[in-house]
């Protein structure tokens, strides 16, 4: 099974494609979407949705994994984060993938068993689980594999209880 995995935002989206065989992960491709704050918002939209169906189109991935919004300050960014999420979510849709939601909380967890992790330690778990020579930078990017990763082991528990 193949995940492409999703840390969402306007400026910056995370995304990772992670295959599983097993027991096995190998992180196929990674990198970050990023758009200037210079252009309007329905480009930057644009933008963000054309790299996702081109992620799709070339790895052709069984599943999304995305990262629920999770903001108590900023209001005008959560809006700005939900749009971006809205377009990812439509792309993924379109292509007839199946789509899971994850929480911080759920990833800190899958990944590190302790639910108030901090982000380095996501991504040396990341670094580990994925046999990466270095974190992926920036942390979106490893954020977007750490929720891949979540995603291949709820999958496997979920499938295991059946």
């Amino acid at each position: 099974m193949k995940i492409l995995g999703i840390d969402p935002g306007i400026g910056r989206c995370g995304w990772g494609v992670v295959d599983v065989q097993g027991s096995r992960h190998k992180a196929l491709k990674f990198g970050c979407i990023e758009t200037s704050s210079d252009l309007e918002v329905p480009k930057r939209l644009e933008i963000i949705y054309k790299e996702i169906i081109k992620i799709i189109k070339i790895y052709s991935p069984d599943a999304l994994a995305i990262e629920e919004l999770f903001f108590n300050t900023n209001a005008k960014t959560a809006f700005m984060v939900g749009q971006a999420r809205g377009v990812i979510l439509l792309a993924a849709s379109q292509n007839k993938m199946t789509i899971s939601i994850y929480t911080p909380l759920q990833v800190k967890i899958a990944l590190t068993g302790y639910g108030r992790a901090e982000k380095d330690q996501v991504g040396k778990m990341v670094k580990v689980l994925l046999s990466l020579s270095e974190i992926p930078k920036p942390d979106d990017t490893a954020d977007a594999l750490a929720v891949s990763l979540t995603h291949a082991f709820s999958s496997k528990f979920i499938n295991s209880s059946r």
